[in-house]
C-alpha cells in the first residue's frame, strides 16, 4: 500500500506513536509562527521555560492583528514581541508588512515541512504542501523550545477535484461548497487532502483560499500536493531552492473520499451567522448591501486584488455602500501601486486599509446597525464584526466587488466575459520589514510595558471539585462568545485580569462577576463547544475565573487542547439527554478527581441540587491525563524537566 501526502510528511516527522487514526502521535515541528493577538502570551510562556534560543528551523513573529493604537497598549506589545524575538532567535515581521499567513506563504513556507502557528488559519500554508496546524500559544511555545507537538492522529479525507471552474466561479466557491456539504463540524478529527485533475487548474493563492477555510470545517489541517504549480510560485518568489515534489502514491489509501466537479459549481455565499449556511448567490439577488469588505488571510492575494481592481476599473462604488479593501501583504500592496490597480480601486471609491487582518478580527470597520455586510473573510459569527445586529455574508472577491458596484447582491456572471489574471513571473521581493534576530542576544533588553501581566498560575488538580454551574450554553459556542476579540478588547491580550471582566459578556453580561463571587465553578455546553479561533485566552480567562471543568456534548479541536493545556477538564456527556437535566445554578461535585482522571473509566459527577449522577467521558490520552493532574502543560513540562 502506498502513502498519501499526509502520511509521507508525518512519517518523516514522527517522534512517537503510530499513524493510526485515533492514536496519539507526537511530531517534530520545523517552523512556527505567531501573531500579536496570541504572540505576547506565547512568548511570555516561552520565557517561563527558561530556554535561551528557539530550536526550530525557523520561527517568525508577525504583527497583523492589534493594529489600532488608541493608547499605549498595542504599541507596547509590539515592542515586547520585537525585542523578545530578537533575543531568542525569532524573525520579526513589522506592523504593515502583512497578514501572517499571506506573508508566510510568500516568503517562508516550505513544502514537506511542518508548521505550527498560534492562529487557527495556519493551515493556509497547506497550499504549499506543508502540514500546517493551528494551535494554542502554549503548544507553539513548547515547539519553539524543541518539544514535539502532540495530537490525535486524524483520519485523512481525500477531496478529489474534477475538471475546471467556469467563468466567475472561484476557489472560494469550492470551499463554500465543501462547508455546505460537511458543516462546521464535518472536519473535526480529519485532515483534508486534495487531489484530482482539477487541482492543476488552481494556482497556489487559490489553493491557499481553500486550505485557509478548512479551519471552518473544524479540520486539523488541509494539504495540497507540491507540484509544478507550487514550483512556479516559489520560483516567482525567488525561492526555487525551497521546492520539492510531494505527491500521493498512486495506490495511496484514504479514510473517506469526496468528489467535487468544478464545472458544476456556481457562485456561492454563506449567510449569517455561520460559514456553512451556504446558498447560491442567485438565490439572494437584489438583497440591499450596506458594506463590502475585501481582504483577510482568505482572499487578499495579488490575484484576488487584481480581479477586484479589474471589476472596479472605470466604475463607481454605489452611493449606499462603504467599500474597504485590505491587501494581504506589503508585497501585494506595492505591486498594486506600481501597476496602477491601486489607482483604479481608489478612483472607484474604495477605502484602502493597511495590510492587516483589520475588519476580519473586528479591528475597525464595524458595520452600521442592522447593516448587511458582504465580506471575503472566513468567519461571520454573530457580533464578530463589532456590530451584533449586523448581518455578515461570506463570498468571493468577485461577488463582493460586484455588490459594491450595484449596491445589492448580484451574480458576478452578469459581467459576461471572464477577467483573466495571470500570476506574475516574478513578484516584488523586498524583505526590509522582516527583521532577523540579533547576532548578539545577550545585548538585547526585552521591553515590557505596564499592560503586560503574568499569565494565570496553574494549580495541580484538586481531589475534590465542587461548585455551581455558572453558565449553560447551547451548540456551536465560539471562542468569540467566550472571549470577545474586538478593537476594544484586543489591546488587553497580555492582561488576563482585565480581559476577565469581559468573558462571555455577549452571552451573559453577569458571568464574570458571578464567577468571581462564587469563587469559580463549571460551564455546561452543547455540541462543538469552542469552535473558531485558536486564541488560548478563551481558556486562560476561564482558568483565571476559577473554571475547573467544562461539560459539553462535544468540543472543537483547538479549544479542547487549550483547555487541557491550562488544566481545565474537557468532559463530554456519555448520555446527551443529561444535558437537559442540568440547570444554571446547580451545584456539582466531582469526588476523587485525581483517581477518576487517571483511570480510563467514565467520570461520575454528582448533581447535588437535583440529586442525580451524571456520567461523563474524558476522551484524552494517558499523557494528557497526567498533564491535567499536574495542572496544565507548563506544570507538566516543569515536572518532566526536573
Amino acid at each position: 500500500m502506498g502513502y498519501n501526502i499526509v502520511q509521507k510528511i508525518l512519517k518523516e516527522h514522527l517522534v512517537s506513536g503510530s499513524l493510526v487514526p485515533g492514536h496519539e502521535i507526537a511530531i517534530k515541528i520545523d517552523q512556527t509562527l505567531t501573531q500579536d493577538s496570541t504572540g505576547t502570551m506565547a512568548y511570555l510562556q516561552f520565557e517561563a521555560m527558561g530556554i535561551s534560543r528557539v530550536k526550530t528551523k525557523l520561527s517568525v513573529a508577525y504583527v497583523d492583528h492589534n493594529m489600532l493604537q488608541e493608547g499605549f497598549e498595542n504599541a507596547d506589545d509590539h515592542k515586547y514581541i520585537q525585542t523578545v524575538a530578537s533575543k531568542h532567535g525569532i524573525y520579526f515581521s513589522r506592523p504593515g508588512n502583512g497578514i501572517c499567513h499571506q506573508v508566510h506563504l510568500e516568503r517562508f513556507g516550505v513544502p514537506g515541512e511542518t508548521l505550527l502557528g498560534s492562529d487557527s488559519h495556519t493551515p493556509t500554508n497547506g497550499a504549499l504542501g506543508m502540514i500546517a496546524i493551528g494551535a494554542g500559544g502554549l503548544d507553539v511555545a513548547v515547539a519553539m523550545g524543541g518539544g514535539p507537538y502532540y495530537l490525535i492522529m486524524p483520519r485523512v479525507i481525500n477531496v478529489r477535484l474534477h475538471g475546471s471552474l467556469r467563468p466567475w466561479v472561484s476557489a472560494k466557491d469550492i470551499i463554500l461548497e465543501l462547508l455546505r456539504r460537511l458543516t462546521v463540524k464535518g472536519g473535526v478529527g480529519k485532515i483534508i487532502e486534495y487531489s484530482g485533475d482539477g487541482i492543476k487548474t488552481l494556482t497556489v493563492p487559490e489553493r491557499a483560499t481553500i486550505a485557509n477555510m478548512g479551519a471552518e470545517l473544524g479540520a486539523t489541517t488541509s494539504v495540497f500536493p507540491s507540484d509544478e504549480i507550487t514550483r512556479d510560485f516559489l520560483n516567482a518568489q525567488g525561492r526555487l531552492k525551497d521546492w520539492k515534489l510531494i505527491e500521493a502514491d498512486e495506490d495511496a489509501e484514504y479514510d473517506e473520499v469526496i468528489d467535487i466537479y468544478l464545472d458544476k459549481l456556481e457562485p456561492l455565499i454563506a449567510q449569517p451567522h455561520s460559514p456553512d449556511n451556504v446558498v447560491k448567490v442567485k438565490e439572494l439577488e437584489g438583497l440591499k448591501v450596506d458594506q463590502v469588505a475585501i481582504g483577510s488571510c482568505t482572499n487578499s492575494s495579488y490575484m484576488d486584488m487584481m480581479k477586484v481592481a479589474a471589476i472596479l476599473k472605470g466604475k463607481t462604488v454605489h452611493p449606499d455602500v462603504s467599500l474597504v479593501i485590505s491587501p494581504g501583504s506589503r508585497q501585494v500592496f506595492q505591486m498594486l501601486a506600481k501597476n496602477g490597480a491601486l489607482a483604479d480601486m481608489v478612483a472607484a471609491g474604495a477605502r484602502i486599509l493597511e495590510c492587516a487582518c483589520g475588519p476580519c478580527i473586528g479591528m475597525g470597520q464595524a458595520p452600521a446597525t442592522n447593516a448587511v455586510s458582504i465580506r471575503t473573510f472566513n468567519r461571520n459569527f454573530e457580533g464578530r464584526s463589532g456590530t451584533k445586529s449586523a448581518k455578515v455574508y461570506l463570498a468571493s472577491p468577485e461577488v463582493a466587488a460586484t455588490a459594491a458596484i450595484y449596491g445589492c447582491i448580484k451574480d458576478p456572471r452578469i459581467w459576461g466575459k471572464e477577467i483573466q489574471i495571470r500570476l506574475p513571473e516574478r513578484f516584488e521581493i523586498n524583505d526590509n520589514m522582516i527583521i532577523p534576530p540579533s547576532e548578539n542576544p545577550d545585548e538585547v533588553e526585552v521591553v515590557r510595558g505596564p499592560n503586560i501581566k503574568p499569565f494565570p498560575s496553574h494549580e495541580p488538580l484538586s481531589e475534590k471539585l465542587e461548585g455551581e454551574v455558572l453558565l449553560k450554553v447551547g451548540d456551536n459556542i465560539t471562542t468569540d462568545h467566550i472571549m470577545p476579540s474586538n478593537a476594544r478588547l484586543l489591546p488587553f491580550r497580555s492582561n488576563i485580569p482585565k480581559l476577565s471582566e469581559h468573558c462571555f459578556e455577549g452571552v451573559d453580561p453577569d458571568f464574570s462577576k458571578r464567577a468571581k463571587e462564587k469563587g469559580g465553578g463549571f460551564i455546561v455546553g452543547g455540541a462543538n463547544y469552542g469552535q473558531g479561533s485558536s486564541r488560548e485566552h478563551a481558556a486562560l480567562v476561564p482558568l483565571y475565573l476559577g473554571i475547573k471543568f467544562v461539560l459539553a456534548k462535544s468540543f472543537a479541536r483547538i479549544h479542547k487542547a487549550n483547555l487541557i493545556n491550562n488544566g481545565i477538564l474537557p468532559l463530554t456527556f456519555v448520555n446527551e439527554e443529561d444535558y437537559d437535566e442540568i440547570s444554571q445554578g446547580d451545584v456539582l461535585v466531582l469526588d476523587d478527581a485525581v483517581a477518576q482522571v487517571r483511570s480510563k473509566d467514565n467520570i461520575v459527577i454528582k448533581n447535588i441540587t437535583k440529586g442525580k449522577e451524571i456520567i461523563a467521558n474524558l476522551d484524552v490520552s494517558d499523557r494528557n491525563r497526567e498533564l491535567l493532574i499536574a495542572g496544565g502543560l507548563l506544570n507538566y513540562t516543569s515536572l518532566s524537566n526536573r
